[in-house]
């Protein structure tokens, strides 16, 4: 008789489980940190046009954007065909641009309000009539800040 027994083959050892709420818990902020929410879901047709010197915007919160485009396919039984404005998420008319300014300057802090931007994102087909409406409305609230957006490419493009 021996003085030592073998052991008999037990199968495989436990997962060790201790580490597993820390891996959750980083994964879960690494979403929360990474993940960009929408401000607002498009309405309309917005093909923006191409420029050939394109500078990017420092700070996107203070910009507010105004988008100008025929309605998209979900829309156009209700809105029609003709170029519309879009701010936030509802279709607006020219006289609600100063609202909407209004509204914008209140959620800002005081020392932002000189540096607000107004982001006019046009669709490269919409009618200057319109456009030349909303610059004269822009005027009258004193957001004078204007920016076109544009992609990037050359007329050739």
């Amino acid at each position: 008789m021996s003085k030592f027994k073998k052991k008999k083959d037990g199968g495989l050892p436990a997962i060790n489980t201790a580490s597993l709420p820390d891996i959750v818990f980083m994964l879960l902020f690494f979403f929360m940190v990474a993940t960009v929410m929408r401000d607002s879901s498009l309405m309309i047709e917005n093909r923006l046009p191409k420029a050939d010197q394109v500078e990017k915007l420092e700070k996107k919160n203070l910009v507010m954007y105004i988008y100008v485009g025929k309605p998209s396919q979900g829309y156009k039984a209700k809105y029609g065909t003709e170029a519309r404005i879009q701010l936030n998420d509802k279709f607006a008319e020219v006289g609600d641009i100063a609202a909407f300014i209004a509204a914008e300057r209140a959620e800002k802090r005081e020392e932002e309000i000189p540096a607000l931007i107004t982001s006019l994102k046009v669709d490269k087909d919409a009618n200057m009539g319109l456009i030349g409406d909303i610059k004269q409305e822009l005027r009258k609230v004193n957001a004078l800040k204007i920016n076109y957006a544009a992609i990037k490419g050359g007329i050739s493009n």
